[in-house]
């Protein structure tokens, strides 16, 4: 695995809402991040077929145009009754608007349809941290758990609302941030990418 051993990484999201929670689990890591769409670089097209290929894509593409380490994130809602959909396009039911209340509203509908409406689900995430020169490193985090509706809570963004982890009575939409970060699938894939390329800072 190669060390992290810079002070500025780019975050390869224009989701503001992973932009932010990405930035919470950097803190204590003495990272200055900064977001692509302030650097006015745009947004690759998602054309791999796996949450590790678009990860990689968005971060190889993020590291050669700023220049700068990049961390991209590639996650989604995979519903096994449904195929696994949303999976590698859950941001893309949400249609142009990025509307996550008619992706949430599609998942309700197409249950309904096969007969299941409290399906188990899963949250995955592939974070993928590139190099300007090329190098890169991938790593997987999930969070298992079931789908209520209707929706529940404002907090967090996308299908949160409809996510209730196992050995939790309450969604990803009404739970604390503090505690979403503790247990979600992007603070397992950061718990990985962190032990084999970080090292944190004295006091922090």
């Amino acid at each position: 695995m190669r060390r992290f051993s810079g002070d500025r990484l780019v975050i390869a999201s224009h989701n503001m809402g992973k932009v932010r929670e990405i930035g919470d689990l950097l803190r204590p890591y003495a990272v200055a991040c900064v977001c692509v769409a302030d650097l006015g670089l745009p947004e690759p097209e998602e054309t791999g077929s796996t949450f590790v290929a678009n990860a990689l894509l968005k971060a190889h593409a993020a590291a050669e145009g700023a220049g700068l380490p990049a961390l991209a994130d590639d996650s989604g809602l995979v519903v096994p009754a449904l195929g696994g959909a949303p999976g590698v396009v859950s941001a893309r039911w949400a249609g142009p608007g990025k509307d996550f209340r008619v992706a949430m509203r599609r998942v309700e509908d197409e249950l309904a349809v096969v007969g299941d409406g409290e399906a188990r689900a899963h949250f995955a995430c592939v974070l993928a941290l590139a190099w300007p020169d090329g190098h890169a490193e991938t790593f997987e985090g999930f969070v298992h758990g079931r789908l209520v509706f209707p929706p529940r809570g404002g907090r967090g963004f996308g299908y949160d609302p409809i996510f209730q982890a196992d050995g939790r009575t309450i969604t990803f939409g009404e739970m604390d941030p503090d505690e979403k970060h503790r247990i979600s699938h992007r603070a397992d894939a950061f718990r990985k990418l962190v032990a084999a390329c970080f090292a944190p800072v004295a006091g922090c």
